[in-house]
């Protein structure tokens, strides 16, 4: 489903090429479930931009469903992503003139789905705001910003979700109703997941884990989970 091949992403500075990504490699079945840990500043979120064609490397590659998305200019990502990605930001990045539910149904719009609105509305119920509906993201907690973030990336069934700290602004109950929702689509609809996560706890229950350090992979481990099933 996604191959990782000798990733590097490097930035100019005025001291000069500062290395934030070196050498990356590693792949994921469809399906599975993979948890990137590390310290801040390690390169998880660079690498996760990357993987979902939301930047492009310095050198290297990234194949997801058989298309080498890093020769794609960027008109052929966008409509990559569109059908095929979703991505759960930690900053939310809701788009502030639209409703809750306008943000949500928009994806679906975009893809041609009847009953966008209807399937959006059934969605934020499943998150916990189906009273927020009508609300702009400037009505919402942050916590409710990122439920909506993630009813969004729901909406279109992907077949990759990347998720960026997706529990991070979170209540610990809301925070565990989001990860059973997260797991339940990577179980039920065969979706491919793949999260950036400080919570240990949340890690564990992917089927893998990989650690980053200073840029580099330094561990690809079985998680509790995998070792449970073994």
């Amino acid at each position: 489903m996604l191959t990782v091949s000798q990733l590097t992403k490097q930035v100019s500075t005025y001291n000069g090429a500062l290395t934030i990504l070196d050498s990356i490699d590693f792949s994921v079945d469809a399906g599975d479930s993979l948890a990137i840990v590390g310290a801040s500043g390690s390169g998880k979120s660079t690498l996760l931009s990357l993987m979902a064609g939301l930047d492009l490397p310095s050198s290297g590659s990234v194949t997801l469903d058989g298309q080498d998305i890093t020769q794609m200019d960027e008109d052929q990502r966008a409509r990559f992503r569109a059908q095929n990605v979703g991505f759960i930001f930690q900053s939310f990045h809701l788009l502030g003139t639209l409703t809750a539910l306008e943000n949500v149904a928009l994806p679906l719009e975009l893809k041609g789905v009847k009953a966008a609105q209807k399937r959006a509305e059934e969605l934020l119920n499943q998150v916990g705001l189906g009273d927020r509906l009508t609300h702009y993201p400037n009505q919402m907690s942050g916590g409710e910003q990122q439920r909506v973030a993630i009813a969004r990336a729901f909406a279109a069934e992907p077949k990759i979700l990347f998720a960026d700290e997706p529990t991070g602004n979170l209540d610990t109950k809301t925070g565990q109703h989001i990860a059973d929702l997260l797991f339940e689509l990577n179980e039920s609809k065969q979706t491919t997941l793949i999260m950036v996560t400080h919570d240990l706890k949340l890690a564990a229950r992917c089927q893998r884990q990989i650690e980053l350090e200073g840029g580099r992979l330094k561990v690809a481990a079985s998680s509790q989970a995998e070792a449970a099933h073994a």
